[in-house]
């Protein structure tokens, strides 16, 4: 990941606009900002959220709050809980992100 062309700057995320996202379950409320070509957000998953699509985009993924499943398409389901992140590459697994509970991510792809 090369970044460059934006100066040092702080991100208040309560004043960021929160845009709905709704999943084949649930919804995701995004707050996104973008730093050249990075999309860094902070999203927030209703309990029951089930994403409406198998993902191929890259991210890093840190859990908040909550508790994160994401399904692979080879059939592992891996768990994470706050303090947890994952790390995966563009078209390098797809994947597809549900909880029970809710769950509050700070996400950088």
């Amino acid at each position: 990941m090369q970044m460059s062309g934006f100066p040092y700057r702080t991100t208040d995320w309560s004043k960021v606009e929160q845009m709905e996202y709704k999943g084949d379950r649930g919804s995701a409320y995004w707050r996104t900002q973008f730093f050249g070509d990075i999309r860094v957000r902070m999203v927030e998953y209703t309990p029951g959220y089930l994403a409406d699509h198998w993902c191929v985009k890259g991210h890093i993924v840190l859990c908040m709050e909550g508790e994160l499943r994401t399904e692979l398409k080879d059939g592992r389901t891996l768990t994470l809980g706050p303090g947890m992140s994952y790390q995966v590459a563009d078209d390098a697994e797809p994947h597809r992100s549900y909880t029970t509970v809710g769950a509050k991510l700070f996400i950088v792809d």
